[in-house]
């Protein structure tokens, strides 16, 4: 397909798209039908019908990329009548364009173009669940620093920190530290929390942090009753997860953190490589 081919079905396609008050891209069935060169709307139908039987199979719901409508629309007369539309979202127009005839250039050019621009939209969601990772992490870290600190000013033993954590890991996940490092594959050395999901890293952050309130509010200061509070926070948030269907000890283990940090950190290096200018 020519260059000025692909440019001028850009354009058309980027033309007829709208946006929803709640920032979401659609398309109009209607106009996507012209854009795919259907001359009758009965037979775009069928098209629309298969897509949506794809977009159910995918386990979507198909009530939120596929929107019926009515619209009026002015006739030749100067009247106007109404007509049944629709509203697609991007991966609706995407499935509707893998259900039509590839030999068309319109409808090749839509497959690469939606499947190119939904595929941009899970990088970008990978990218921001990446980063909401990272913040959790780097949050635990700063919670149990200050527990840390706090448990030797009420203890006066810089040990009492790693046992009460262990304490709180078995009442978190039902299992100890080291079982659950064995069951994720954690490498010798490295800490449980680097290879945790973000729903786990968070829970632990919670219970610390409740621990840390308590502890001062409550002025305890043996390692025996900071123990039983972090045991009592770590099963309390275990019970939230477990009716909530989360077995935490069950969720596999992610990307090691620091390859995360590491690959979100160059990011940044490499955008300065070669730069988009504005002049």
């Amino acid at each position: 397909m020519k260059s000025d081919i692909i440019k001028s079905l850009s354009n058309n396609f980027e033309d007829h798209s709208q946006t929803t008050e709640n920032g979401i891209e659609f398309w109009f069935a209607r106009d996507m039908q012209h854009l795919l060169c259907y001359s009758e709307w009965r037979n775009f139908q069928k098209v629309i019908i298969k897509a949506r039987t794809s977009c159910e199979a995918t386990g979507n719901n198909i009530l939120d990329h596929f929107v019926d409508i009515n619209k009026m629309v002015k006739l030749g007369s100067g009247s106007e009548r109404e007509i049944e539309d629709m509203m697609l979202t991007r991966y609706a127009c995407y499935l509707i364009a893998q259900n039509g005839d590839p030999r068309k250039e319109p409808i090749a050019f839509a497959q690469n173009y939606f499947a190119v621009q939904t595929r941009k939209l899970e990088v970008i969601e990978k990218r921001i669940n990446d980063w909401e990772r990272l913040q959790a992490r780097q949050k635990l870290t700063s919670s149990e620093k200050e527990l840390s600190e706090l448990i030797y000013e009420k203890t006066g033993h810089d040990k009492n920190f790693g046992l009460i954590r262990s304490k709180g890991d078995q009442a978190l996940f039902g299992k100890s530290t080291q079982q659950m490092k064995d069951l994720l594959g954690v490498p010798k050395g490295r800490a449980l929390a680097d290879f945790l999901p973000t729903i786990t890293i968070k829970a632990k952050d919670f219970a610390t942090e409740i621990t840390i309130f308590n502890t001062k509010e409550k002025s305890l200061r043996s390692e025996r009753q900071i123990s039983a509070e972090h045991i009592t926070n770590n099963r309390g948030v275990r019970d939230i997860l477990m009716k909530r269907g989360i077995k935490p000890e069950e969720l596999p283990a992610e990307e090691d953190i620091k390859k995360l940090e590491r690959r979100v950190s160059s990011e940044p290096k490499k955008l300065g490589k070669n730069p988009d200018k504005l002049t």
